[in-house]
């Protein structure tokens, strides 16, 4: 019997002297965290969507913690989660502008057309690899075929006759679709500024007629026609500084491809959307 004791106990005894090692090595090696980093943890929304630039919400909580990162970077929470933790860090927090993201594209199937058909995977950086950057007649356009979908994780964006629509009531503008798109085709624009470019291509005015019905073609009355020097040309495309712009729809009633657009005054609805 004593046979079997003997090493019993010497085996709990063992066992019992590593637990209180271990106990006072976590003692003397625990890295001590600031409860700060806990309490932001605690007012963020815990998508972990990248948006602030950091991994997700925990990073983020050190970086604002221990780094010094601005409390204003969470996208999804917005202004209220950066004024709450604006108090836990002791600091002052403007407000900042709300922004959203806005697909540069209406060469929607109707008004842009395909050089061929497309019988690949649907996804757009693969298409955009082919011969021509994709199918679609404007090289610069939406594909249509859903990658900046897959990214999504608040369901904003819906495929609409070929291309991308956003809905900004559900965007947090996390910049997880401006990374996703090969066209580069997607941008932030603050959510206020309704008067919008909806074009991406550089092409000729002559190439840009040829592929999109409703592409810009460089004619410059926009410009001509804003008196607040808000919108210039540039490598044949307009583009709008929303700084200066105040929306007064100027360069929306003077462009002949209707190419500029106001989005509170047109009505994108559609029998079919595709969200997967």
């Amino acid at each position: 019997m004593m046979e079997i004791i003997i090493p019993i106990a010497i085996l709990a005894g063992i066992g019992l002297l590593l637990a209180v090692l271990l106990g006072y090595a976590a003692n003397v090696f625990e890295v001590k965290q600031d409860p700060k980093v806990e309490q932001v943890m605690l007012v963020l929304p815990g998508v972990n969507c990248g948006g602030c630039g950091f991994a997700g919400c925990e990073a983020y909580a050190k970086g604002v913690a221990l780094q010094g990162a601005s409390p204003t970077l969470c996208t999804v929470g917005g202004n209220p989660v950066a004024n709450q933790i604006g108090e836990i860090m002791g600091v002052k927090v403007n407000a900042q502008e709300v922004m959203v993201a806005y697909v540069k594209c209406n060469g929607d199937c109707d008004k842009s057309k395909d050089k061929y058909e497309y019988h690949g995977i649907m996804d757009c950086v693969s298409a955009s690899a082919l011969p021509g950057g994709g199918a679609k007649s404007c090289s610069y356009g939406c594909l249509g075929l859903g990658t900046c979908v897959a990214v999504c994780d608040f369901d904003a964006i819906v495929i609409r006759d070929g291309i991308a629509i956003i809905d900004e009531n559900k965007c947090t503008n996390c910049g997880a679709c401006v990374k996703a798109c090969p066209k580069n085709l997607i941008e932030s624009v603050p959510i206020n500024s309704r008067v919008r470019v909806a074009c991406n291509s550089y092409d000729s005015a002559r190439d840009a007629m040829q592929n999109c019905e409703v592409g810009c073609i460089a004619c410059r009355k926009c410009e001509k026609a804003c008196e607040f020097d808000a919108i210039h040309v540039n490598n044949n495309l307009a583009k709008i500084d929303y700084d200066k712009c105040t929306q007064c729809n100027a360069c929306v009633e003077v462009c002949p491809k209707v190419t500029i657009e106001n989005i509170l005054m047109i009505n994108k609805a559609k029998p079919k959307d595709i969200t997967a």
